[in-house]
């Protein structure tokens, strides 16, 4: 099941939010189709989730020059 649970107050006073998996599932956010372990939003900020079947993140199969690339901005 999907929780919503207040998390903190920043310094600014905006009040945000925590959104998780009680199960421990990746969520999935219904309007963009990004994929979290958990968020944290502003309370109120209109953005939903919906619980996936999956525990774990898709693996993207790179190589390890594809992922330095990745990391230094294509600067090896």
């Amino acid at each position: 099941m999907i929780v919503t649970e207040f998390y903190m107050t920043r310094d600014d006073g905006v009040d945000l939010e925590r959104t998780y998996s009680d199960r421990g599932f990746i969520i999935e956010n219904t309007v963009t189709g990004e994929l979290f372990s958990e968020v944290v939003n502003p309370v109120n900020s209109g953005r939903t989730y919906i619980e996936t079947n999956e525990r774990d993140f898709p693996d993207d199969d790179i190589t390890a020059e594809e992922a330095l690339a990745i990391i230094t901005g294509g600067e090896i």
